[in-house]
């Protein structure tokens, strides 16, 4: 049965792991050629061969978002050997959780970068190939810390800012046929959530039965709930769905 992203070709930054793993095999399963960056070599290689062994076309290059010329490289690299890009997910992403008080000015700096200007690169790398080919899916991963969260004065607001970046786009690129929308997930089981727990000195059970306790729908959310509402943004027929962020965290946000 054909997939309903066959023919497509998607870009996802921090594919190797966690959500933008999962986000890389939602895509490729349903047809999807898909190319992956993040800095770290090892894991990339690991889930390359991972996702080659399952049969998906993948293409895997070491770059940091953070590094205008490396991600328009890959991204230059992946359209000759694919033929076009139709579909970006800017998912990289670190934590580097404090206090105010307690912050850094690195603690803040980095993440500034890798989440805002790694996707600011990305996109702006890709979408002179989305307007060319007047077709284009973007979708950026916010959080529901966007809507502020202690100890997180830096990723609130940068996941903040990812959503006044995917409504420009959206406003900017619409005329082209390219959509720009964000996914804002709430509590999900990750490495990030896991990191989070070992910081305050929670076992990592505990920690998800707190979460879950809070949750409307009675569970922690899973890096898969997070790919099935990119899916939703990256198809076809969801070309009248832009400049939308959808929190998708088991209830109501707001």
């Amino acid at each position: 049965m054909a997939g309903r992203f066959d023919g497509r070709v998607a870009f996802v930054t921090g594919g190797s792991r966690g959500i933008g793993k999962e986000i890389t095999e939602e895509l490729a399963k349903e047809g999807a050629k898909v190319a992956i960056i993040d800095i770290n070599e090892e894991v990339l290689r690991e889930t390359e061969n991972e996702f080659t062994e399952k049969g998906y076309d993948i293409l895997a290059f070491q770059a940091n978002v953070v590094e205008a010329a490396e991600v328009e490289s890959a991204i230059d690299e992946v359209v000759n050997k694919f033929g076009s890009l139709d579909i970006l997910v800017n998912n990289a992403g670190i934590i580097r959780d404090n206090l105010l008080f307690k912050m850094t000015d690195s603690d803040w700096q980095q993440v500034i970068d890798v989440h805002l200007k790694g996707a600011f690169n990305s996109s702006r790398a890709a979408q002179k190939y989305m307007v060319k080919q007047k077709y284009g899916r973007i979708i950026n991963i916010s959080s529901t810390s966007a809507l502020g969260n202690r100890g997180q004065a830096n990723y609130s607001a940068v996941k903040a800012g990812l959503q006044g970046f995917t409504k420009t786009l959206a406003i900017e690129l619409g005329k082209y046929g390219i959509t720009a929308n964000a996914v804002a997930p709430g509590f999900i089981e990750t490495e990030m959530t896991k990191a989070t727990a070992e910081r305050i000195g929670v076992p990592f059970e505990d920690f998800v039965k707190a979460g879950a306790s809070k949750i409307p729908v009675g569970r922690s959310g899973k890096p898969a709930d997070i790919a099935n509402a990119v899916a939703f943004f990256a198809d076809e027929k969801s070309s009248f769905v832009s400049g939308q962020v959808i929190y998708v965290a088991g209830g109501p946000k707001s």
